[in-house]
């Protein structure tokens, strides 16, 4: 029998690890399992090179329950330990101080790592026992135990089956891990996914013929993609999310140089509602589960996605933050990015129309990346589509080849047209298809954002709202003529609308638009309109737009025929009355018509129709 210390030059390390290591307690489970693991398949690596002699049997993980002993045991059939091992891989975890314990670790990945995983079970323990049996023949039965102390004791024993059993001898802080449930629920979580089976029982309980492993063995993103089947990635996506959509369609990554990358990224569906939920992806390291906080690994734009990355290549510290420096995360992270792209524009290429029909819920992940990473921002520029009011879509070469000859504004920048609204600006979108312009929906939550990262990105093209006043430039350049009225009647009829607004600061113009044009058009200067609509939006500094007044077109279309007679009304009160009704009309179509202003043309309505009588 061995007595001794374990060579920490420190009071006590114990507390040094419970405190600094984990920030969940529950992790301790994960890595004893991870540890089971590893020793599992290290003895099948051992055998199938010729230096593990005998039967190796099937091999499996136990986790045994005992909460009248209030105890949790971990137990594997894999290489097992000689009294060496014990000394070296638990005994000699530090060799010095507890603050040389700590720098050794801080950026190691801890999983693989025996010793340091080991210790993470004093973070929930009184004392821990284990029992060990290494493959190899010549070999004794070790026995090790420590309460927590720097002491411990190590002798051997009886010959027992080959293996490691890990006694925990649960302590009074720590009693939420003698729960079923609780336990149950931190191996589903970690331990999915382990290429050992893994068993819970609990002690007394009869197994025989009831035994079903906690985790799959084998999951679908470790196989080659030719061996799966749509069925198969759509119900691997039912498992990681049983209340999900079927998602849109799912890219599989497989790299094994000059990193190892496995998984599936899924592409959800995306409700017009927008229940957007990030943090969807899991990070694995194989097969380990990590976390599901990928933000250094995965680009910001596609933490919409759903799914599974597997990498041993990713490095993890003690609390598991990403060192975001690494080459391997930056190289992870682009080659993510590629195949996206990759994928999406062969889709767009052999199946636009489902590309298209799918395009409310992809339009968001292309926007986002398209305004956040350049080098997808390249590719994207081939895929990326807008959907005009009628329903087709163009890409942006196509729009730009049907619209070159007459969207252009005074700089000779080619204008694109948009509505954010089809419903409430029907009206302009109604004039303006009339006269050959093509309007495309620009209406999701990232679009304001987009048209102005956009218009810095893309030469010599600029985004107009259809009820913008540059729309009305457009309109001029094309089919504005001179007003049929005289020059004192056009006087008269602009100081008649020329009438104060609530909170509007309202300018004024006649001009000779066509007779089918409506008798008065409200336009708002369009990047007046961005500002507020970014400060209502965005608070901060941005919400000093948002309180400024809106600035206001008011577009008399002399040539309508109703200012022929309107102009001749002799009852003054009724003229104006008339006048006002017109111009409130035009602001009603902006949703710029409230309050007082608002019942105040309700009741003058009222009014109008009582004297029509």
């Amino acid at each position: 029998m061995q007595k001794g210390q374990i060579r920490v030059q420190t009071e006590n390390i114990f507390p040094i690890i419970k405190k600094f290591l984990y920030s969940d307690h529950e992790i301790f489970l994960r890595e004893l399992v991870s540890n089971a693991v590893d020793a599992s398949q290290k003895l099948k690596t051992l055998s199938s090179i010729g230096e593990a002699k005998g039967e190796l049997g099937e091999p499996r993980i136990d986790v045994i329950l005992d909460t009248k002993e209030k105890t949790l045991t971990i137990s594997d059939r894999g290489v097992g330990m000689t009294s060496e091992e014990v000394d070296k891989y638990i005994n000699q975890v530090a060799f010095s101080g507890a603050e040389e314990f700590m720098d050794k670790y801080k950026d190691a990945n801890i999983i693989g790592h025996f010793g340091l995983g080991f210790y993470s079970a004093f973070m929930v323990s009184d004392s821990v026992e284990l029992l060990t049996q290494s493959y190899k023949d010549e070999a004794a039965t070790v026995y090790w135990s420590c309460d927590g102390s720097p002491e411990f004791e190590l002798y051997e024993v009886e010959k027992k089956e080959r293996g490691t059993k890990i006694i925990l001898h649960i302590n009074e802080d720590s009693k939420e891990f003698l729960e079923a449930d609780r336990i149950k629920a931190i191996l589903e979580k970690f331990c999915k996914f382990l290429p050992v089976p893994i068993y819970f029982s609990e002690a007394g309980e009869k197994k025989e013929g009831e035994e079903k492993s906690i985790n799959d063995t084998n999951p679908i993103w470790i196989k080659k993609p030719s061996e799966l089947t749509k069925e198969d990635y759509e119900n691997f996506y039912r498992k990681l999310y049983p209340f999900g959509e079927t998602p849109l369609f799912w890219i599989h990554l497989n790299v094994d140089y000059p990193f190892n990358l496995t998984g599936i990224l899924y592409f959800p569906k995306i409700k017009q509602s927008y229940e957007i939920q990030k943090d969807k992806i899991q990070l694995y390291s194989n097969q380990v589960f990590v976390t599901d906080e990928v933000k250094e690994i995965v680009p910001e734009f596609l933490m919409l996605l759903h799914g599974v990355i597997d990498s041993p290549d990713i490095p993890l510290n003690v609390s598991r933050s990403y060192l975001q420096g690494d080459p391997n995360v930056k190289k992870i992270n682009a080659h993510i990015t590629k195949k996206v792209a990759d994928k999406l524009e062969e889709i767009f290429k052999t199946e636009r129309a489902s590309f298209e029909e799918k395009w409310e819920s992809l339009g968001l992940f292309v926007k986002y990346g398209m305004m956040t990473d350049d080098k997808f921002l390249e590719k994207a520029n081939k895929f990326l589509v807008m959907q005009e009011v009628d329903g087709k879509f163009y890409t942006l070469d196509e729009y730009k080849a049907q619209t070159e000859a007459i969207q252009k504004n005074k700089e000779g920048k080619q204008v694109i047209l948009y509505t954010t609204d089809p419903v409430q600006q029907d009206a302009f979108i109604q004039g303006a298809t009339a006269k050959g312009y093509k309007i495309v929906k620009m209406e999701t939550l990232v679009d304001n954002a987009f048209i102005s990262q956009m218009e810095m990105k893309w030469d010599g093209l600029h985004f107009v709202r259809v009820d913008s006043d540059i729309t009305d430039n457009l309109i001029d350049k094309q089919e504005t003529g001179e007003s049929v009225l005289s020059k004192d009647e056009t006087e008269n009829l602009k100081k008649l609308f020329e009438f104060p607004v609530s909170d509007l600061h309202v300018t004024v113009e006649v001009k000779g638009l066509s007779e089918g044009s409506a008798p008065v058009v409200a336009t708002r200067p369009e990047m007046m309109r961005r500002m507020k609509d970014m400060g209502a939006a965005g608070g901060g500094m941005a919400a000093f737009y948002a309180q400024m007044p809106d600035e206001v077109t008011l577009t008399v279309n002399g040539n309508h025929p109703i200012y022929q007679t309107l102009l001749k009304e002799q009852d003054t009160a009724k003229q104006e009355k008339q006048v006002r009704n017109l111009g409130d009309l035009a602001l009603l179509s902006q949703g710029l018509l409230k309050g007082n202003d608002l019942t105040k043309f309700i009741n003058r309505s009222i009014t109008l129709m009582q004297e029509e009588k």
